[in-house]
């Protein structure tokens, strides 16, 4: 007689429950350490200034004066026109520098050349001195007068930042038409469209997605180079604060704020940046990245959902 043994055990015997695995997290010294030494080198900076002898109540009093505040404004609009004339012209120069026609790409080339390798400070000095060479500008029957007349410090900070960006913003858009497939184009003459149409209608809409985002990080460094135009004297910013200092006898104070309306002008064409970005984005990603409010939202969903969980199960 045999007897047959059931080597898996009892039918309803519950399975083994798994071992606790102990996890034991990596620790990572050089991170706290890091961060103590950049904490601590923070606290002493602050700590400086606060034993300076700094009026800080100049910032807010000053904040909103009407000097500053014109200031402000006419760097933002130095700003716009300098990069309108920049990209404008960037991208005509970008243009003639992909060009078949060999004097196109010279002349492109040589605009770059010439440019790029100049300081935009000495460019500012030559435009508003060219007076001393020129004691008239005659263009014909379209425009004659004086010199001194012609090159007012509006005109001589936008060229000498128009033309100069314009020669960077050449190699951004360069870059750009490069980035997208020759089929594209290719397929679009195939179709019967021109030259100028394949262009416009088909490689600058891609090719702005390339271009968006170092054109953003050009408009904020034209933003911060118009503190410069005080050599043209043009009022911008920085001159303004540089009068009000002058007048209160609080230099340094008056640099702090101009500073500050710096950082605050820069943010908000930052965040412009991004939302650009995004809207050129939509045509390369199926899924588009979440916004900074959207990304506080989700956070903010799931530690709420995790706390709710937490409460319910305890």
């Amino acid at each position: 007689m045999t007897v047959e043994i059931d080597k898996a055990g009892p039918k309803d015997a519950p399975p083994p429950a798994p071992e606790n695995i102990k996890a034991i997290p990596v620790r990572h010294y050089g991170r706290w350490v890091t961060a103590v030494v950049i904490i601590g080198a923070l606290a002493s900076i602050v700590y400086a200034f606060s034993q300076g002898d700094v009026n800080w109540g100049a910032i807010p009093d000053y904040f909103f004066d009407d000097r500053i505040l014109k200031g402000v404004g006419m760097t933002l609009w130095i700003t716009i026109a300098s990069m309108v004339l920049g990209v404008v012209l960037g991208i005509l120069l970008a243009v003639m520098r992909l060009s078949k026609n060999p004097v196109n790409a010279a002349i492109a080339w040589g605009y770059i050349w010439f440019f790029r390798g100049t300081p935009v400070y000495v460019q500012l000095l030559v435009w508003f001195n060219l007076g001393l060479i020129f004691q008239y500008i005659n263009l014909g029957p379209i425009y004659q007068d004086e010199w001194s007349d012609f090159m007012t410090p509006f005109l001589a900070a936008l060229l000498g930042l128009g033309l100069n960006e314009a020669a960077y913003m050449a190699e951004i858009c360069r870059a750009g038409l490069l980035a997208v497939d020759e089929g594209q184009t290719e397929a679009a003459h195939a179709l019967g469209m021109s030259h100028a149409k394949t262009l416009r209608r088909i490689v600058l809409p891609q090719a702005m997605r390339v271009i968006v985002p170092p054109t953003g990080n050009e408009f904020i460094n034209m933003l911060k180079t118009t503190s410069l135009l005080a050599v043209v004297q043009y009022g911008e910013l920085l001159r303004g604060a540089q009068d009000i200092a002058q007048d209160s006898g609080s230099t340094t104070e008056m640099l702090f704020l101009a500073a500050l309306w710096y950082l605050i002008l820069t943010s908000v064409l930052s965040v412009g940046q991004y939302y650009l970005e995004r809207y050129y984005a939509r045509g390369s990603s199926r899924h588009l990245p979440m916004t900074p409010l959207q990304r506080i939202r989700a956070n903010l969903f799931s530690f709420s959902n995790r706390s709710a969980g937490g409460v319910g199960t305890s």
